[in-house]
């Protein structure tokens, strides 16, 4: 069964039981010529790629090249159009259950009259598998401890972004999706996302992210790939 929080449209949640990953084994998420066309329009296709854990992947391109949509569509939030997507040689179609996935895509959305820490209790309430500990040991992470009180109507978007990461690892996801993820950070915010993200693939994470940004591509991915005119290649850089 899969669950989906969908917070105004922009901040999202999957979780699925029952299957279970060996510690020692590699997840891979392989695209073979995935497609999307939304009323007549491509927006992408014969995309192929492949995405192993313990691995930072990047995807760079223009605004409304397809990057969000492709984000969904490896989250199991959106069908493609054409091709198939497989875990693990296994199409989505024939999984019951999906690993843990921790998304953030666009800018996050909370609840403007609650505070930080509130936002994420609730949050957590829809898997109901971790407390507040394990919720303030996240807060603290993304460097917020002295202001998870705080509404959040009153955080600046550098606030809310890392409040954004915090709900994305607080449950130790199997997946994590980071959409734009150093928007609106400081230096340190920066600096922090980095080690973070680093810190998570060491534990065999499978992280994707998307940035404008040619340092976060630089710093943090292992492969990166690029949307041109509709398709997506391997990219280098330099």
């Amino acid at each position: 069964m899969l669950y989906i929080y969908i917070n105004m449209g922009k901040l999202l949640y999957t979780k699925s039981l029952g299957l279970l990953l060996e510690e020692e084994s590699n997840m891979k998420i392989k695209l073979e010529n995935v497609e999307k066309t939304i009323k007549g329009q491509m927006i992408f296709q014969n995309v192929n790629v492949e995405l192993i854990s313990g691995h930072i992947y990047g995807f760079v391109g223009y605004n409304g090249c397809g990057k969000t949509m492709l984000l969904r569509i490896i989250s199991n939030l959106v069908k493609p159009s054409e091709g198939m997507i497989s875990l693990d040689e296994q199409p989505y179609s024939a999984i019951k259950s999906m690993p843990k996935i921790g998304i953030v895509l666009e800018k996050p959305d909370f609840f403007n009259e609650l505070s930080g820490l509130k936002n994420l209790e609730m949050l957590a309430k829809i898997r109901n598998e971790i407390h507040t500990d394990k919720i303030m040991e996240a807060i603290k992470k993304v460097g917020l401890l002295t202001q998870e009180n705080k509404k959040v109507g009153k955080y600046s978007l550098g606030m809310r972004q890392r409040l954004g990461i915090a709900q994305a690892i607080m449950e130790d996801n199997d997946i994590l999706i980071l959409d734009e993820i150093t928007s609106g950070l400081d230096e340190d915010g920066v600096k922090m996302i980095y080690d973070i993200l680093k810190e998570e693939r060491e534990k065999g994470k499978l992280i994707i992210i998307t940035s404008h940004n040619k340092i976060d591509i630089e710093e943090l991915c292992d492969e990166t790939f690029k949307f041109n005119n509709g398709t997506v290649h391997a990219y280098e850089t330099d």
